[in-house]
């Protein structure tokens, strides 16, 4: 005897006491699927077979499977559950989490069932209890499926369960992956949906169509009734579903056309009339089976995508009950009407937080635009509208218009409104303790790493509809062992080696200050990427504004990106840059003035003066002559922080010049972040840099070329000496890179490598470490310091920023880039050593 199962239901275990249920359960269930009321009774009294606990005990044994079934997980109940009453609760459970109740029976016979109990030395109950079991068990067994179990096993005693197999709801077809091409609301609108499909490439006929690449195409329902031509809609889409071109989900008017077909009571209205009259005219054979195989919604991609006729919310996704149909069918109403008669439908969507992307039709509206992740591709044909189409996964749109209106709207189109913008924010998503999973791992954001983060991005961030990244921070290379060198190439390289990497480029490491610059062609480009007006914007590594007004540089760099032909060459009307604008003095004047300054103000003033006392007392006759030599190791030692205090300011000095506007501002584009419809993440580090070469060339007066290396992690030398000559001319360091790229790995697939390891040169380190870093015994110092810590954050906010550039390149919600943005800057919070 084999059983098959849907792959998540509640699964209720009926049987006496003894018949084997709990035998049956090991066999062939995990131990965490099994959730018997013995165990939930021991838990509350310590004592499985403690009565007077049992209320208490189904209330928690319903409250875990509810939870469980929540999640998406097969559950067994170990009960008798011979009583009608315990199994409605259970039945009830599942309706409630929309899941299909099973019912598996152990029809033991009750002398067997005795003789089991009676053997069991913790079991002191009498034989009436369990000849009451039976007899509640015969009189349940024919009514198990009126009391709402969809399927019902009885295993009679000498039955052998050899199997139990699995089986996905009809709406789970994870398996297709498309390409898909999705179509909204058709109502009988035969020519244009010809059109559409050409213009998608599908060779059609009257029976059918495919397309040449193997494209699937997915109707979401209400292909029938207001339009001109139901019958040959019905043909066309019917033969595409059976010949495998196409899927279709029912609609509401399929729904009330299918209850018509079958001689129930329904009211001929909303063009269902037409529809009848032009089958009567033009049968279509079999068209009562096609509608009732029609299902509520398919779960498609891995999970990724969800189609259905009114929408779906996340809990019933992937679901079977009446109410997960009833939603997909007609959406979710107020209890009004409007002006026109009308539903007021609840705007789920845009409470919507799923990570399936969700597409639907029913409510027709003049343009399709995505709300958090969903859209409505409903653009009224029939009405006079258009006929849309969603390619998927590219997210691109077709439409054709409509030959003229069919029917009159109840409702003027044009008064729908726009939904622009409503991809909202909300406090849920971005504070408490929070678990991210990025694709790359799981990342832990504390509660209070996120309030702080949320107090800086609420008062000092830009406009969070830009704000789609924030860049990592970056980790040091190893700590150097070589003489007078904190960082030095030959670590970085070896740490890279250790790794694998053998191909590396070496790139100049500007000192000014990071900025994210995301420029539009146009206004109207932003406004449809981004939902705002302008010109784009710049910002800094913690989402600060770069600029009071940053138009006229934005202009610049548009204008660079245009002469450079890269917004034809990416197919992009908008580009999101990675750079560092220089001088450091044009953001940085506030540290300088209250930090670094003083410092070296007060160097120039001490130690000067110090020396002169010095000179002034050695030059005197000393009365004691073993102080001589005291006084001229510390003239020495004095003269030694003179001289770093000098190189401090000089250091500073190199990386600080006048700006008037833009006049004397150099900008050091190094990567290609994103732009429409891709992320630059996955290309190697040779084809940003020769982007931001191109970028160079087209305006050299703004931007500064980052000069590079590119080399083995063998050729140390030839390294180390581009380094020093870099720094000796003043230079801040350099990064070092995989030629490749990197992108972090997935959980499972190996260790994640660093995305770049800086090695800061000898003398910019004393903005850093102070200007005596150098002396023997701060060095010994410095070099005990601790890089886990750094090297985990840097990872963990590059996979954040990855992820984040991934879903801005998949058009997903706001929100969705958002939380990963947010999830950067509480990392900046953690107790991470900011010289570092």
């Amino acid at each position: 005897m084999n059983i098959t199962l849907p792959d998540l239901c509640l699964v209720v275990l009926v049987g006496p006491s003894g018949s084997g249920k709990s035998t049956f359960a090991r066999q062939h269930f995990l131990p965490t699927q099994v959730l018997s009321s013995d165990t939930f009774r021991a838990m509350l009294a310590d004592d499985e077979n403690d009565q007077s606990v049992t209320a208490e005990a189904f209330e928690l044994l319903h409250d875990v499977a509810g939870r469980r079934l929540r999640a998406g997980r097969l559950t067994v109940v170990d009960a008798t559950n011979v009583q009608d009453h315990a199994r409605a609760q259970l039945v009830a459970v599942a309706k409630a989490h929309d899941v299909l109740p099973v019912a598996i029976v152990l029809n033991t016979p009750e002398g067997v069932c005795w003789e089991r109990t009676e053997a069991r030395p913790d079991r002191d109950f009498g034989r009436n209890v369990v000849t009451r079991q039976s007899r509640d068990l015969r009189r349940s067994i024919g009514r198990l499926q009126r009391e709402g179990f969809r399927s019902v096993h009885v295993i009679n005693h000498g039955d052998v369960v050899e199997r139990i197999g699995y089986e996905r709801l009809y709406n789970d077809r994870r398996d297709l992956t498309g390409p898909f091409d999705i179509i909204g609301d058709v109502h009988g609108c035969h020519t244009e949906l010809v059109t559409l499909l050409r213009n998608l490439g599908y060779a059609v006929r009257a029976d059918g169509a495919e397309h040449p690449d193997g494209r699937t195409a997915v109707f979401v329902g209400d292909l029938v009734d207001r339009g001109p031509d139901t019958p040959g809609v019905l043909r066309l889409v019917m033969g595409m579903v059976a010949a495998g071109t196409a899927l279709c989900v029912a609609g509401n008017h399929e729904e009330k056309l299918l209850r018509k077909l079958r001689g129930r009571t329904v009211r001929v209205s909303h063009g269902l009339a037409e529809t009848l009259e032009q089958l009567a005219a033009s049968p279509v054979d079999d068209l009562e089976p096609f509608l009732s195989n029609l299902i509520s919604h398919y779960v498609l991609d891995g999970g990724k995508l969800v189609v259905a006729h009114a929408g779906c919310k996340e809990a019933y996704q992937g679901r079977a009950s009446g109410r997960v149909r009833a939603f997909c069918l007609y959406g979710d109403t107020t209890g009004e009407t409007d002006e026109y008669g009308l539903p007021v439908r609840y705007p789920w969507a845009q409470d919507y937080r799923g990570r399936a992307a969700v597409v639907y039709g029913h409510t027709p509206t003049p343009r399709a635009e995505w709300i958090n992740n969903t859209i409505c591709l409903d653009t009224g044909a029939v009405f006079g509208g258009a006929l849309t189409a969603l390619r998927y996964p590219e997210r691109q749109l077709v439409s054709v218009p409509a030959e003229r209106e069919y029917y009159a709207p109840a409702r003027p189109l044009k008064e729908a409104g726009p939904a622009t913008n409503l991809d909202a924010l909300s406090l849920a998503d971005l504070t408490g303790r929070r678990v991210l999973d990025t694709g790359y791992g799981r990342v832990t954001v504390a509660a209070e790493n996120a309030a702080a983060a949320l107090e800086v991005m609420s008062r000092f961030a830009i406009d969070p509809r830009w704000l789609r990244w924030l860049p990592p921070t970056m980790a040091p290379s190893s700590t150097s062992d070589v003489d007078g060198y904190l960082e030095h190439p030959a670590r970085a390289l070896a740490d890279y080696a250790k790794v694998g990497v053998t191909d590396v480029v070496c790139q100049e490491k500007h000192m000014g200050s990071r900025a994210v610059v995301l420029v539009a062609r146009t206004s109207a480009a932003a406004s449809a990427a981004f939902g705002i007006e302008g010109d784009g914007a710049v910002w800094t590594r913690t989402g600060r504004p770069f600029f009071a007004d940053a138009a006229p540089l934005l202009a610049r760099v548009r204008a660079a990106v245009d002469a450079a032909g890269l917004w034809e060459e990416l197919g992009t009307d908008w580009l999101m840059l990675d750079t560092e604008i220089m001088p450091w003095s044009a953001k940085a004047q506030g540290l300088i003035r209250d930090q670094y300054a003083p410092v070296g103000a007060a160097a120039g003033a001490a130690l000067p003066a110090a020396l002169n006392v010095l000179d002034a007392t050695l030059a005197r006759d000393l009365a004691d002559p073993g102080a001589a030599p005291v006084l001229r190791a510390l003239r020495a030692k004095v003269a030694e922080r003179d001289a770093n205090a000098a190189g401090f300011r000089a250091v500073i000095d190199r990386y600080c010049w006048p700006v008037d506007g833009l006049s004397g501002l150099r900008v050091a584009p190094f990567a290609v972040l994103a732009g429409a419809g891709f992320s630059g993440v996955t290309r190697d580090n040779g084809w940003h840099l020769a982007l931001a070469d191109r970028l160079v060339a087209a305006d050299p007066t703004l931007f500064a070329t980052t000069r590079r290396l590119v080399t083995t992690v063998s050729d140390v030398d030839t390294v180390t000496d581009w380094w020093l000559a870099l720094t000796g001319e003043g230079g801040e360091g350099m990064v070092v890179k995989p030629l490749a790229g990197t992108v972090p790995a997935r959980p499972g697939t190996g260790k994640s490598i660093q995305p770049g390891l800086k090695c800061r040169g000898r003398e910019y380190l004393r903005i850093i470490y102070g200007p005596d870093y150098t002396s023997p015994d701060q060095l010994s110092k410095l070099r005990q310091r601790g890089l886990g810590r750094k090297w985990g954050l840097a990872l963990r906010e590059y996979g954040l920023g990855v992820a984040a550039l991934e879903r801005l390149a998949a058009g997903e919600p706001l929100w969705r880039c958002h939380e990963l943005v947010f999830a950067i800057l509480a990392c900046e919070s953690e107790p991470v050593d900011p010289r570092l």
